[in-house]
């Protein structure tokens, strides 16, 4: 831009100044040629004629050195004219580069601090959605894996959200997917999903049902959204089949523990008021002493039984723990029942094997087991059967089985007969003198040794059971 202005002004200057000396050199010769036509009668014309020349050659000269002399002050005077243009444009483009500069880096700032404060947003967005992840799957897992039953329904009654307990506890299938398929026609409830929605207060939000073996308790309660208004339904579904069955054996227990006490309170209270009411020989006195007796021990024997079952469920029982021969227990237990054998005529057979580790466990309760089982074989098998005892070892466990050609359980029964009170026969039970307890206490025992206890048997063909007990 500085040399086009140099240019333009020595350009200039040359024109201006090459104009004047030619129009000055033109007036000359313009003048001179006048006289040239004055003189020519005076026979002056050759002189005027050289005169003319020399001042055509002076002109020429003049504009020479004029133009050089031209030149010389148009780059003087351009330099002094443009000195100051060319600092302030200097200065001017130094500022603007300044300017432009700083607006640069101040640009360069703020874009580099709009794109932290993006890339802040967005780490915290992702962070935030992979933790919205993560809890999603959390509960759709703890959903998915719950023992309890989910189901959820939209406004329009249709299913949103179902887990496997609930599939498998109202035996769903892929068909049942609306609230009215499910309760009312399925499971024959009488039950409205509006009613639970709009009058929750005035509407019962519990049912129990039955299905098949199960027991079931199904809680129904509505979701609202964002907004605060009703969404849907939700439905908890609770198996309840254990509770029942816990309760209705309580409800059990307390009836048959109060039938055993009853009847030989009865028996000794009739016996007592008989005695007292009138004189009777030595004989009849006797006998009914005996009854007396003999109710009186049953229902001691209850008690104790009663109170050795208290102490196991509180876990009150203090045991002493100690290492002995199995083999050498078992043949103890069957000489104290001996007399039993004999009376029955039974025949006996006992087998240990010579390489029966020790056993560490509580050798009272161990001998208590063992003495219920050799009782209650020697109770079902009619006179003159079979009982063959096996002492043996396996892998890090000891193991007693006995096995009898009695009376046998029915299969149906197998599973309850640990159960407190449970008789297979209650009248022949009760006649030889059972209490019911003896298995329960039994397993009580066995479990607190880390022992267990099988039994498998069929009606009239016999039974088989193992006792297993830990060698370490």
């Amino acid at each position: 831009m500085l040399k086009q202005t140099h240019i333009k002004t020595i350009t200039i200057l040359f024109i201006i100044g090459i104009i004047l000396i030619t129009g000055l050199g033109i007036i000359n010769i313009i003048n001179l040629n006048d006289i040239k036509s004055q003189l020519i009668e005076t026979n002056m014309e050759i002189e005027i004629e050289q005169r003319i020349n020399n001042l055509l050659r002076l002109t020429i000269l003049i504009d020479v050195i004029y133009s050089f002399i031209c030149i010389i002050m148009a780059i003087i005077f351009s330099w002094l004219l443009n000195k100051p243009i060319v600092k302030l444009i200097s200065d001017a483009e130094k500022m603007v580069s300044s300017e432009n500069k700083l607006e640069k880096q101040k640009m360069n700032r703020d874009t580099d601090d709009v794109v932290n404060a993006f890339n802040m947003v967005t780490d915290e967005l992702k962070e935030n959605l992979n933790e919205m992840t993560r809890q999603k799957k959390q509960i759709e897992t703890m959903i998915l894996h719950m023992t309890d039953g989910i189901i959820a329904f939209n406004m329009q009654g249709e299913v949103i959200l179902v887990n496997q307990a609930a599939t498998r506890l109202l035996r769903l299938l892929p068909q049942d997917k609306d609230f009215n398929t499910i309760f009312n026609k399925k499971i024959h409830l009488d039950i409205n999903m509006e009613k639970i929605i709009y009058l929750e207060n005035w509407t019962s939000s519990e049912q129990k049902i039955t299905i098949g073996d199960k027991y079931l308790n199904m809680f129904f309660a509505q979701f609202k959204d964002e907004n605060e208004r009703p969404a849907g339904i939700m439905v908890l579904i609770q198996d309840i089949t254990e509770h029942v069955k816990l309760d209705n054996m309580r409800k059990e227990f307390v009836a048959d523990v109060s039938h055993e006490l009853k009847t030989p309170i009865t028996s000794i209270m009739g016996y007592a008021d008989t005695l007292l009411e009138g004189e009777y020989d030595k004989e009849t006195q006797v006998r009914f002493l005996n009854v007396i007796a003999e109710e009186a021990r049953r229902m001691a024997k209850l008690v104790t039984d009663l109170l050795t079952l208290s102490r196991f469920d509180n876990n009150q029982v203090l045991q002493e723990k100690v290492k002995f021969d199995l083999g050498e227990l078992v043949k103890q237990c069957q000489e104290k029942v001996q007399i039993e054998i004999d009376k029955k005529k039974h025949k006996v057979e006992c087998f240990v094997t010579a390489d029966v580790p020790n056993v560490y466990a509580d050798r009272e309760g161990i001998e208590r087991v063992i003495l219920n089982i050799l009782t209650n074989s020697i109770k079902y098998t009619p006179d003159g059967g079979n009982i063959k005892i096996y002492v043996g070892f396996v892998y890090n466990d000891a193991y007693i089985k006995v096995i009898d050609n009695g009376l046998g359980i029915p299969e149906e029964d197998l599973s309850r007969i640990f159960e407190r009170f449970y008789r297979v026969d209650k009248a022949r039970t009760r006649q030889m003198g059972g209490t019911g307890l003896g298995l329960s206490i039994a397993k009580e025992i066995l479990d607190k040794n880390n022992g267990t206890i099988d039994i498998k048997s069929q009606k009239g063909k016999g039974t088989e059971v193992v006792i297993r007990i830990p060698t370490k």
